[in-house]
């Protein structure tokens, strides 16, 4: 039987949490350096659900102003373990994570995702998107 979920905004005391649940959970291997970086970075946030003391999802993202918008929230990621799938805990996180943007004078909470990710389109509407008529088009530079 799963316990309660706990959602919270990531502290510097989840650090070990974070690190523990590693590319489970995280597209790689926390790095300590830069999780402590992201953390204390107040435009930067990441809300962690925890069962019990393991950390079993995950939302990150930034707020960000523009000289002629007011300030919108981007997610950049959201991530759920396998075992912890379908759950709702993906719309919860995403849920929670607007909340807290609303609570930052955000006008906006948006995100994007690939067309074949149905699972994250499917969090997306369930926590109260709505789609985008017009698909994106996305560039990448790395270095």
């Amino acid at each position: 039987m799963i316990s309660k979920i706990k959602l919270k905004l990531a502290e510097i005391s989840d650090l070990d949490a974070m690190q523990q649940a590693g590319d489970t959970l995280f597209d790689y291997a926390v790095k300590p350096d830069r999780a402590l970086e992201f953390i204390n970075d107040p435009r930067h946030h990441l809300v962690l659900a925890y069962d019990n003391e393991l950390i079993i999802g995950m939302a990150s993202g930034f707020h960000y102003i523009h000289p002629d918008k007011d300030p919108a929230l981007f997610i950049n990621e959201v991530s759920v373990i396998e075992a912890y799938q379908n759950r709702g805990i993906g719309r919860e996180i995403v849920q929670y994570l607007c909340e807290y943007g609303k609570k930052l004078d955000c006008t906006e909470t948006w995100v994007a995702t690939e067309q074949s990710n149905t699972a994250a389109r499917k969090a997306y509407v369930a926590a109260g998107g709505t789609e985008d008529k017009e698909p994106i088009v996305m560039y990448v530079w790395e270095y």
